[in-house]
């Protein structure tokens, strides 16, 4: 797989240069950052533009249309949940997006980064698991826990007939099988842009097995 420059969509993103540009703002804010806060893995740092900007980019297009409500759960450094803002300012602005993230240095950090891109969502300081239910249309959770973990979250913080979007690594089949013990759910594996061993989750109709 070939590596995508900074700043260039691949073939299967279909995005404008303006949302283009505020991706690679906010990219450049997390370097800025970086030193102060360990917003992602500094061995990723040379490769961000893809392991993270694009990673994240790639969950949108399971949006459902008529989804309006949009959770990204401990949220980080900001990926996927201020990509998935930044792409829903161009093509989906009436979906609602919601950031939760319970470190405080890491919540300040995205309530900047939202200001300076001039980005329209939510963001709630507290943790997943003693927040009260959010309803979301969509869940996504990237690098937050494994799968019998997120299931449990999910299952409070799901609006019904909401999905789950979590992209996961090459142990993603082991993880859903280690989850179906304990839960069920209809689980659809599909093959990342970005990782040729990864896959991305599409969680529906969870409930305790």
């Amino acid at each position: 797989m070939t590596a995508v420059p900074r700043g260039v969509a691949p073939a299967w993103l279909d995005v404008s240069r303006e949302t283009l540009a505020r991706m690679d703002a906010f990219l450049a804010l997390v370097e800025k950052w970086q030193p102060t806060i360990n917003l992602v893995a500094k061995a990723s740092l040379p490769v961000a533009w893809e392991r993270h900007v694009l990673d994240s980019a790639q969950l949108f297009e399971f949006c459902p249309v008529a989804a309006r409500h949009w959770v990204d759960l401990g949220s980080g450094g900001g990926f996927p949940g201020i990509i998935i803002a930044l792409l829903a300012a161009e093509t989906r602005p009436e979906l609602q997006v919601t950031l939760v993230e319970s470190d405080k240095r890491k919540a300040t950090f995205l309530m900047q980064a939202a200001r300076q891109l001039d980005l329209r969502l939510n963001l709630v300081k507290d943790r997943a698991e003693t927040l009260s239910p959010v309803f979301a249309d969509v869940m996504s959770a990237r690098a937050l826990a494994p799968l019998v973990d997120i299931c449990r979250l999910a299952a409070h913080h799901l609006a019904p007939g909401g999905i789950g979007i979590f992209p996961k690594g090459a142990q993603a089949a082991s993880e859903v099988a280690v989850a179906r013990a304990l839960w069920q759910f209809d689980a659809t594996l599909l093959p990342s842009h970005t990782d040729p061993a990864g896959r991305i989750v599409i969680m529906k109709n969870l409930h305790h097995a």
